[in-house]
């Protein structure tokens, strides 16, 4: 997901197409029952948020601990999964986390570290199967067991929220209490600001005389910030008063009252798939602009609940207002799609904004102050090794659609000719099988990560080269001659750049996707 900050960058982008291996289906007869050393376990169901799984082999139990078939389980919790069979290698991606496996080791790789599992994952007459309590657990789901219906229940962390909110006691929504999108502008139009920081442009929604909800990301790398209602009043930010980095949210304090409309938090607010909602903020800086759609859906990653819309929305829309038609914040508009003729669009429900609002203290809003950016202001003068350590700290990770995807091994050197000269891996399974589909979101974090080099070293001249590289056990075939290494004792590296930028005052920059 983009996230919707506005930040003006310019570069021409060359990009490459590369097919990426197709991953082999996984289906099977299985005819046999558990060896002896397994349990039977044939008849054990599997549901997965209130559904039974139709699965394509049976579940059974390796020493008390249940495993499925890998492909079943992990669609039914919206995670992608491939088995590398040459390399007996299992990954498992979400849009934050990666598990790798391997078959017939009790260790999985989760982000990088290696966690002991209780059981291995393992493959039957072709079928991988995992874990389940490991790998559920891992995506933030609860899994339980009913032994009256003999079945494993699984429920997502999305679920789990659904539920809790089901359950509590229902608000009357009643046909005519519904709002125009004359009466939402009208009720609530100055209700949202437009937020203008020393670094980007987003959008606010006005909670308190003095207090404004936002998207972490508008405000994270700010030192300075100014608040503009409709009336062309400007209200200068005295500090952030609390922030959840996770669910991409903060809460500003302005330096005087605003005398504007506040807008009520709660936990309770309807949101159902297909529902109408109105959309207040300021795309590319057209102050309060107003659009209205469906909620198309609902998703969560890493504990975070999200509504996806198609109410229009562009940068600059972070951090404004999503209503429904009873005139309830229902989320914080935060991020969306480029490139899209779906108008995705997403915004953070809004009862993480009620917690958040609930862990404040009033100690916590007297105080109230910038954070410390991410990143310095300059470079200049720093020693190489230290600009080493901070590509390494901030430019590890590329969040996508379809998981992170790591950048190691930095480097930073000055070759012959005065250049400062950056290398690193880009993470090659995510390459191989994400590549294509990401190609445009790893083009915007090149642009991005230009921007910010260039920033911090204005004099500097930079090249940047980010490389895919993997060992074989053959010698790959079509590519150039420099792009295939011999190692010895039957094993070939393949290396080349697959994002490649030179810049000073203007950026060059090529891709390989």
């Amino acid at each position: 997901m983009k996230k919707l900050g506005y930040k003006a960058i310019v570069g021409s982008l060359l990009v490459a197409g590369l097919l990426f291996a197709p991953v082999s289906g996984l289906t099977t007869d299985i005819a046999a029952a558990a060896s002896a050393t397994k349990e039977a376990t044939a008849s054990i169901q599997l549901w997965v948020d209130g559904k039974q799984l139709k699965l394509s082999a049976p579940i059974y139990k390796e020493n008390g601990v249940a495993l499925a078939p890998m492909t079943e389980l992990l669609n039914a919790l919206e995670a992608s999964s491939v088995y590398e069979k040459k390399t007996q290698t299992v990954i498992i991606r979400n849009s934050t986390l990666t598990i790798t496996l391997a078959i017939g080791q009790k260790e999985a790789i989760v982000n990088g570290k290696t966690v002991k599992m209780d059981a291995a994952a393992t493959t039957k007459n072709n079928v991988v199967y995992v874990p389940i309590r490991f790998i559920a657990e891992k995506l933030e789901a609860k899994v339980e067991w009913d032994q009256k219906a003999n079945a494993i229940k699984v429920k997502s962390w999305y679920y789990q929220q659904m539920e809790k909110y089901e359950n509590e006691e229902d608000t009357v929504y009643r046909e005519e209490d519904k709002l125009s999108s004359k009466e939402i502008v009208d009720y609530f139009d100055e209700s949202v600001v437009m937020i203008m920081t020393n670094k980007a442009l987003g959008s606010g929604v006005v909670i308190g005389e003095d207090l404004i909800l936002t998207n972490y990301h508008v405000i994270s790398d700010a030192t300075s910030a100014i608040a503009n209602s409709i009336y062309y009043d400007d209200f200068k930010v005295k500090g952030v008063v609390a922030y959840d980095k996770k669910a991409d949210l903060a809460i500003l304090r302005t330096e005087e009252p605003m005398d504007l409309l506040p807008v009520e938090l709660s936990y309770s607010y309807l949101a159902r798939k297909g529902d109408r909602v109105y959309a207040i903020g300021s795309p590319l800086g057209f102050m309060n602009t107003v659009s209205t759609g469906l909620i198309s859906g609902h998703h969560y990653e890493s504990g975070v609940s999200y509504i996806q819309t198609n109410a229009q929305m562009d940068h600059g829309s972070s951090g404004g207002a999503l209503f429904n038609e009873y005139g309830e914040l229902v989320g914080i508009t935060t991020s969306g799609m480029d490139n899209s003729l779906a108008d995705i669009g997403f915004a953070v429900s809004a009862f993480h904004a009620a917690e958040l609002v609930e862990s404040m203290t009033e100690d916590m809003v007297v105080k109230a102050t910038f954070l410390t950016p991410p990143l310095p202001d300059t470079l200049k003068g720093a020693a190489l090794e230290d600009i080493q350590k901070l590509m390494k700290k901030e430019f590890s990770f590329v969040q996508t659609l379809k998981g992170d995807a790591e950048v190691t091994s930095w480097q930073v050197r000055r070759d012959a000719e005065g250049w400062l000269v950056f290398t690193a891996n880009i993470d090659p399974l995510f390459y191989l099988y994400y590549g294509t589909a990401t190609a445009g979101e790893l083009s915007l974090w090149s642009v991005n990560l230009a921007h910010e080099l260039h920033r911090m070293l204005p004099d500097e001249k930079i090249q940047v080269t980010i490389s895919f590289q993997r060992d074989y056990d053959f010698q790959p075939r079509g590519l150039a001659s420099d792009e295939v290494t011999a190692l010895g004792e039957g094993k070939w590296r393949v290396r080349y750049p697959v994002i490649d930028m030179q810049l000073k005052d203007q950026l060059y920059i090529k891709t390989r996707f």
